[in-house]
């Protein structure tokens, strides 16, 4: 019974103590979770009170909640970007943070377009490591055995730069691999990795690739779930075995490792692991030979009891293709974070994708919330928004993020939309809707991601009658036709060759994407004529791989890299275009009435 005891939690039975520990930390920090925003909040400002940022607001040493809210403004980062360039350039003095500044974490680059350097202190390391040691006593409630197996997961490191004045500037997962909280982590039988950290920590995106795939094939039968950052890095994965089983199949039936794996601490312990196993190298070659990959995860990892991968938000479109590849496994979005910040984690990680929400953790930073019908709104010192703290949202209500943090962010929008969807004790849970940004735009319209999200899966629903599917997209407002006109882009998965959808059909996607998208949209295609149909660009097979390859080539993180879904970059233009296959465009006009006006 005390064993019992000790392993009881309101969220359910601890697997093991140190489980029941993590379980009662998070129970205490949502019990409270006021009182803890309110203890964080006088943590930061009594720290950096005397910051050069914070003087500017004359709260003259207060860690009063309604001082700080009535004198430190709201802000962008373009506000902070003159602080921001002193620091990246060697000022040293105290600009944002009392402590100093160890290095600058890179936004994904393919967020707003630009990528942003985001001030970071030696310290957060450890609360970004307390965020991940919380989520697998989570997960052991709903998965049991997982101590009895190794994850296969897709993990990589981008080769990090300097800014003038020296400080390291990569992305936050970079900085978190080639950390000791991660190359000494200690033993834990719960989350074993098949891929060693030398593989884990190569900067060559191939050799790292190729050696964690082949780990991960000569552990098949050890391997209890698979992952990767974002779901469209699984896919990357699955990809590259398509591309490459050829030769880890002959490495695995003779022992050896491919000559293009030339890093040696990646050789040296990949040596470890190569041994000749030429049933295991029939078997793999036998799978891969197939011309259907359905299901090709459970085939080659039989164990497999989920997916953890991102799935919520621009990534829920990859949903139908992960399902195909691995037979309809579930999906795990586990937790909730970004270069600024780690906010929170996923309390019922098995919920399905549609159905996710993050669970704010109250420590981790001091969180403020700006209602969605504000946030549009032009903000000033003259007009300050009302913010609403952590605990005083209201379900169902869509707000914008805004965190202050110990690095130094003060009132900093985030810059995502997420919907309270309930509580858990007195922290609120949060379901991740978009990216607040406009996507496109011809005249007076202006669609945003969920919207074209919304219009795409509406319209790939069409495709269905051929076994086809949409594997990605993205688009372009094409203002050079009179009037301009959205452009999509789509690669396709087909399940049977003999069946491809025909032109008309794939005209009907044009047209349902256009009933898809709001009333100002359609107004402009029926009444105003200010906007041209819909027009879908098909595009061959491997196409968004090409275009992911020319952003990692350009800089971009193979962890945060997402599709853009919005392009009007010349290059990646000329790529998208140099490979359509066919274009559909639109051949009626979608429903609109007056009465719908706005």
């Amino acid at each position: 019974m005390a064993v019992d005891s000790i392993l009881s939690s309101p969220l359910g039975a601890a697997a093991c103590e140190k489980d029941a520990k993590a379980l009662q930390f998070i129970e205490e920090m949502t019990r409270n979770a006021d009182s803890v925003q309110e203890r964080v909040l006088a943590e930061i400002l009594s720290r950096n009170g005397e910051t050069e940022y914070l003087k500017r607001f004359q709260l003259d040493g207060s860690t009063d909640r309604e001082a700080f809210k009535s004198k430190v403004p709201v802000i962008k980062y373009e506000d902070l970007q003159p602080e921001i360039q002193r620091i990246a350039n060697g000022d040293r003095s105290a600009i944002l943070s009392a402590h100093p500044i160890s290095e600058f974490l890179t936004s994904s680059g393919t967020s707003a377009g630009e990528r942003k350097l985001m001030p970071t202190i030696q310290e957060e390391l450890d609360r970004r490591q307390m965020l991940y040691s919380l989520l697998m006593p989570v997960m052991n409630l709903y998965v049991p055995g997982l101590d009895k197996g190794k994850g296969l997961y897709f993990l990589f490191v981008k080769s990090e730069t300097k800014t003038p004045g020296g400080l390291l500037a990569r992305p936050v997962l970079t900085s978190y691999y080639k950390s000791e909280h991660f190359k000494t982590r200690p033993y834990d039988p719960y989350n074993v990795y098949t891929s060693p950290n030398e593989a884990i920590l190569c900067a060559d995106s191939f050799q790292s690739m190729y050696t964690q795939m082949l780990c991960g094939l000569y552990e098949r039968k050890q391997v209890l779930r698979l992952g990767a950052v974002f779901a469209s890095g699984l896919l990357r994965a699955i990809r590259f075995l398509q591309l490459n089983w050829h030769q880890l199949t002959h490495d695995i039936r003779t022992g050896t490792l491919s000559p293009k794996i030339t890093d040696p601490s990646v050789r040296n312990c990949v040596g470890h692991v190569l041994k000749p196993d030429p049933e295991l190298a029939d078997f793999i070659a036998g799978e891969c030979s197939r011309e259907n990959w359905e299901g090709i995860i459970t085939k080659i990892w039989p164990n497999t009891k989920y997916l953890d991968v991102i799935v919520t938000g621009a990534m829920a479109q990859y949903i139908p293709t992960l399902d195909y590849y691995s037979g309809g496994l579930p999906l795990a979005c586990t937790m909730y974070a970004s270069s600024e910040c780690y906010f929170g984690l996923n309390l019922n990680p098995m919920s399905k994708p549609s159905e996710v929400s993050y669970t704010i953790m109250p420590n981790m930073a001091y969180f403020e919330f700006l209602p969605h019908e504000q946030s549009s709104a032009q903000l000033s010192r003259d007009s300050p928004p009302r913010l609403v703290d952590l605990a005083d949202v209201e379900v169902g209500k869509e707000y914008e993020l805004v965190i202050t943090t110990y690095a130094g962010l003060h009132r900093y929008r985030v810059g995502d939309i997420l919907r309270v969807t309930g509580f858990h004790n007195s922290a609120p849970q949060f379901h991740f809707v978009r990216r607040k940004n406009v996507l496109l735009s011809i005249d007076s319209d202006k669609t945003d991601e969920a919207e074209l999200q919304k219009a795409v899966d509406n319209a790939s629903k069409l495709l269905r009658e051929v076994n086809t599917s949409v594997v990605e997209y993205t688009s372009f407002a094409d203002t050079k036709t009179i009037p301009g006109h959205y452009v999509i882009y789509w690669e396709l998965l087909g399940k049977d060759s003999a069946n491809a959808p025909s032109s008309d059909l794939l005209g009907q996607c044009c047209l349902a994407m256009e009933n898809s998208l709001n009333s100002v949209y359609r107004q402009g295609r029926v009444a105003d004529n200010s906007i041209g149909p819909l027009e879908i660009r098909v595009v061959k097979s491997g196409t968004f791989e090409e275009l992911m390859d020319y952003a990692i080539s350009r800089g971009a993180s193979i962890n945060q890299y997402k599709v853009p879904r919005c392009v009007n970059f010349t290059p990646i233009m000329e790529l998208l275009d140099s490979r359509v296959v066919s274009a559909h465009f639109s051949p009626a006009l979608p429903y609109w009435t007056p009465e719908r006006r706005r």
